[in-house]
Order: C-alpha cells, then sequence, then structure tokens
C-alpha cells in the first residue's frame, strides 16, 4: 500500500496566542476547499523570534501567520516582501519558499473585504478617523487611502507616533488626505463618517479618553479587536454616541486569514459560513 504523504504544515505565532481562532478558521477553509494541510498555534518567543520562525522552516513549515507583538519583526526576517507589506513596515503573513521567506501583509484588504462586503460600509468619500499607531494600523493605512476617502486623520495618544507612521506616506499619491490630529483638533475635524480603533484598549477592557463629537449619528464605527464573550468598551463607546452601524474586528480576521490561504494554497475559500459559524447571532 502506498504511503500517505504528510500534510503541509502552516501556524499562528504570537504572544500570547491561547486565545487564536486561526487554527480554526483554517481546519475550516481546508476543509471547505478539500486542501490537506495542519495548522498549529505556536507561542512566540520574545526574545528569540527570529531563530523560532527559521527553526520552523527548517522544520517544513510552509507559512506562517504572525500577530501581537512580531509584525514589523516579521517584515524584517523576511528574504522578499509584497508591495503592501513594505508598505505597511509590517507583516501578517510568511510564506516559506524555494527561494526563501516571502513576508506580506492581508491586514488592510482583509478589512475592507469585510467594511465594503460584509458591513455595506462606503468608503469612497467618506470621511474616516483611524485611532492608534501601532502594528494594527500599518496595516491598513494604505488600503484606506486607495479607497478614495475625503480624508483619513490618524489619532494617537502619543501625537509623535502617529507623525512618524504618516512621515512614511508622504510620497503617496493620497499623501494630502492623511493628517495625524492631537485632541484639540479632532473637536475641530469632527465629526466622521467612519471611525476605526486599531487602539490595544479593548484588548485591555479600558474606554477611551474621546470627544463624544468624533461620531456621526449617521456614520459607523469598527473595531480591529474583538471579544468572544460581547462587544468591545469601544463599540459601546460608539453606542452611546448613537452610531447603529457597528463591527468588531473578528470578520477582518476571517477575510484576512483567507487572504493568506489564497496566497499559500491558490484558492480563496468562502468566508461566509465561517463568520456564521464563529457568531451565529451575527454581529456585534
Amino acid at each position: 500500500m502506498e504511503a500517505r504523504l504528510m500534510a503541509d504544515r502552516y501556524a499562528v505565532i504570537g504572544h500570547p496566542i491561547g486565545h487564536s481562532k486561526s487554527p480554526h478558521i483554517h481546519a475550516a477553509f481546508a476543509a471547505q476547499t478539500g486542501q490537506d494541510l495542519r495548522y498549529d498555534a505556536v507561542l512566540g518567543e520574545l526574545e528569540g523570534f527570529e531563530a523560532q520562525v527559521a527553526r520552523l522552516a527548517q522544520e517544513g513549515l510552509r507559512g506562517i501567520n504572525v500577530t501581537l507583538p512580531f509584525k514589523e519583526r516579521a517584515l524584517a526576517l523576511a528574504d522578499r516582501a509584497t508591495p503592501r507589506a513594505r508598505a505597511a513596515g509590517a507583516a501578517n503573513t510568511l510564506a516559506v519558499t524555494d527561494d526563501g521567506v516571502l513576508a506580506d501583509n492581508t491586514d488592510g484588504v482583509g478589512l475592507l473585504r469585510d467594511l465594503t462586503r460584509r458591513q455595506g460600509q462606503q468608503l469612497a468619500g467618506a470621511r474616516i478617523l483611524v485611532l492608534g499607531a501601532g502594528g494594527a494600523v500599518r496595516g491598513i493605512l494604505g488600503p484606506l487611502l486607495a479607497a478614495q476617502p475625503a480624508c483619513l486623520h490618524v489619532h494617537n495618544r502619543t501625537p509623535e507616533r502617529a507623525s512618524a507612521l504618516l512621515a512614511g506616506y508622504a510620497t503617496h499619491p493620497q499623501a494630502a488626505l492623511l493628517a495625524a490630529l492631537d485632541v484639540a483638533q479632532l473637536e475641530l475635524q469632527s465629526p466622521y463618517d467612519l471611525v476605526i480603533n486599531g487602539t490595544s484598549a479593548s484588548l485591555s477592557g479600558g474606554a477611551l479618553a474621546l470627544p463624544a463629537g468624533i461620531f456621526r449619528r449617521a456614520g459607523a464605527a469598527c473595531d480591529l479587536a474583538y471579544r468572544p464573550e460581547g462587544s468591545t468598551p469601544f463599540l459601546e463607546q460608539a453606542r452611546a454616541a448613537g452610531v447603529v452601524r457597528l463591527a468588531d474586528g473578528l470578520g477582518m480576521l476571517v477575510e484576512q486569514a483567507a487572504e493568506s490561504f489564497l496566497l499559500w494554497r491558490g484558492v480563496r475559500p468562502d468566508t461566509d459560513p465561517v463568520m456564521r459559524e464563529l457568531r451565529p447571532s451575527g454581529p456585534a
């Protein structure tokens, strides 16, 4: 009898990692598309991340998803990078190829697919505010700019960090749409059609110190984080301000995973059945 070949191996790496839904998501994608693969969660080594990734590649892994706090380090260790990973300055997807490690960033396209296809959000001509300037935000600014909003403003608790992030887009064709704002400027520029929270506040359970006027009552709010037990503090702030179109980061997580799966396997899975399984009750 012919021996069965070992399934291709993939993983997600982060610190912490026990909460990750990625193994479940990719197992569902594999079953749906008839792909023979194994996908595990790996606790990242804070001091030895680069050596750990090299070891995993040597052990035969064909692809790795990267989450906090390793996205910028993942880009730096790669042999090659896609334009969207270079523009973001961070990578959430690594593909191990015969030519070395390829870095990609699927966060932005994942967010846009969820916002436009699932949430019905109109981005062209919209006034958009992004909160935060960390790794989560790095991956979404380029795709949001490409959607041709009326403006794309960034607010961070440390204004210098927001300004440094936007400096990387100084030569972007839509650079004039970008601005880093402090709290006083936020109040002058408000309200916004879409407010996106890319800070870690929702992960820690804390509320953000924000002017209530940033939210347009007929607008939308999106949190890049999600909480299995329910809504996030940021979304509750938006709800209290009268916003009714609310979305957390679960849809983005599933959509960016589908984009990674496409890169690795050459087939795009249907994300809707996976979303229904993860959240039978519908949106947050």
